[in-house]
């Protein structure tokens, strides 16, 4: 099974989001082929969550796991280490007072 690029994941995931009126943009544009993808989620109230992509060991499952989430300065701070770490990462901002982030769809969540 081939494996989708970051750059059209994420293209992909930002349609999805304009189709449902939810406002997304990326903050950091990561490696076009191969770049991890974090998705901040801001309920414009100072909170924030941050999702990563993870793997379930015994299955081999993908799904969306938390990474961290609270204040939101505390949030970017962390975001700030990871690329850090990792300058190959892309981020991408969701803002949505009903905390929607889409990333439990179809097709995005596996």
């Amino acid at each position: 099974m081939a494996r989708l690029t970051a750059e059209f994941w994420v293209q992909a995931y930002l349609a999805r989001l304009r189709l449902a009126d939810i406002p997304a943009f990326v903050t950091a544009h990561g490696d076009d082929t191969a770049g991890a993808v974090l998705v901040k989620l801001n309920t414009l109230d100072g909170q924030a969550r941050v999702f990563q992509r993870s793997f379930d060991l015994m299955s081999g499952a993908r799904h969306w796991a938390v990474l961290t989430e609270g204040e939101e300065c505390a949030v970017d701070e962390a975001i700030a280490r990871q690329r850090g770490f990792d300058p190959d990462l892309w981020v991408i901002e969701v803002e949505d007072r009903e905390g929607r982030h889409l990333l439990d769809q179809e097709g995005l969540s596996d």
